[in-house]
């Protein structure tokens, strides 16, 4: 793993992914980069307006790129039903879902469902995404599902006696909360796969500090200035941010149950590497509980046959 990057990404030619958040940063980043490889990317923003103007930007550099661009708003449940009911009413085969897509450190706010805004967009809404679509997902084609974490998650903690953040919210504590509940998640998701025999990998990225527009777009006051100056000073590019979830998604190497960051002090910057979640997150018995809570939150249950 040594120095990867996007040059080590084998052909994707006949695969489709599914991106998350594929308009912007992270997830615009790796829409290009699975595009340049020959992969048929379903791009799925939740603004369509932003996301036509990204599409159209990817096709004037690569016109024979395989592009789809759908809506997805991963804060209604809705919405998150109604995409994957287009996916499954093509027939499309999936080789690989990029939950990618999320928001940082935003005032409180509920859904339409009535969920705390940063749980319910960065955990709920990928949870039932991927219960709705893992019978989509390609047996024996390397089918993967690449969920999408922070370092941040090791502030993290889930409050299931307050998980909407009714008695106490703060934007950071919410933050860290939906970010260690993807790590639940995944890791979770990859005991229960391989406990039933199902071929699907279940992996694990973070970016480490890296210069988008979630700093930006989420905190407000303050914080959102303290963000911006942060990026310009000590974010690492783009580019480089998006390496662990490219690795995650195509090289041949990357193992079910898996965590890719990159491999600088304190997983801020760098190549890809494997790295370590907090001993709090590997807890099985928290990842069961949040399991059986999303899927009463959401009403989205897992078909691992």
């Amino acid at each position: 793993m040594e120095r990867w990057t996007a040059d080590n990404i084998p052909d994707q030619t006949g695969r489709t992914f599914i991106v998350t958040g594929a308009n912007s940063g992270l997830g615009l980043e790796t829409t290009r980069a699975l595009s340049r490889r020959g992969a048929r990317v379903i791009m799925a923003v939740r603004n369509l307006d932003k996301g036509r103007q990204a599409l159209d930007d990817l096709r004037a550099e690569q016109p024979e790129a395989a592009l789809d661009l759908r809506h997805l708003d991963l804060s209604d449940l809705d919405s998150v039903r109604s995409f994957a009911e287009t996916v499954i009413a093509d027939g499309t085969p999936v080789d690989v879902l990029v939950n990618n897509a999320g928001i940082m450190m935003c005032p409180r706010s509920l859904t339409k469902q009535g969920f705390e805004l940063q749980f319910a967009t960065n955990h709920l809404g990928h949870f039932a995404l991927t219960g709705l679509l893992l019978g989509t997902m390609k047996s024996g084609s390397d089918a993967r599902v690449v969920t999408i974490s922070s370092t941040l998650h090791r502030r993290g903690s889930i409050n299931f006696d307050d998980i909407n953040s009714e008695r106490k919210y703060s934007p950071m504590g919410a933050y860290a909360q939906s970010k260690i509940a993807n790590v639940l998640f995944a890791l979770e998701l990859d005991r229960r796969l391989r406990a039933a025999g199902n071929p699907v990998k279940s992996i694990l990225a973070h970016p480490g500090y890296t210069d988008t527009n979630l700093q930006s777009s989420g905190p407000t006051g303050l914080l959102n200035l303290l963000m911006k100056v942060g990026n310009r000073l000590a974010a690492q590019d783009v580019r480089m941010g998006v390496l662990p979830q490219l690795y995650a998604a195509t090289d041949p190497d990357a193992a079910t149950g898996q965590f890719i960051g990159p491999d600088g002090r304190n997983e801020s910057r760098g190549y890809p590497t494997l790295v370590v979640p907090i001993e709090a997150a590997k807890n099985p018995e928290t990842a069961r509980r949040l399991w059986t809570l999303s899927e009463q939150l959401t009403g989205v249950r897992f078909d691992l046959g």
